[in-house]
């Protein structure tokens, strides 16, 4: 029996196709020179079916939920500037 793989955007819920133009994003870290520097950071790329696996990334059908999710980010680093990396 084969196996099926489905993705789903993580801002507007659309199923992933066989066309498409596919991002990849997830928070990383900053680090500064001192962890009281660190900060958050958002990456994206183009979509890589190995890396759509990995965990925390998020799953973007396109250029304008790729813009929704980095306003996203945006809007929380701005109410929360002191905000640092999750450490664990």
């Amino acid at each position: 029996m084969a196996h099926t793989e489905s993705y789903t955007c993580d801002v507007c819920g659309d199923k992933k196709g066989v066309d498409g133009d596919w991002w990849l994003a997830w928070v990383d870290c900053f680090h500064g020179d001192t962890p009281s520097e660190d900060q958050p950071l958002i990456q994206l790329t183009r979509w890589q079916l190995k890396q759509a696996h990995a965990p925390n990334v998020r799953h973007l059908c396109g250029a304008q939920c790729a813009s929704t999710m980095v306003n996203r980010f945006l809007s929380v680093q701005h109410e929360k500037p002191e905000s640092h990396c999750d450490t664990p």
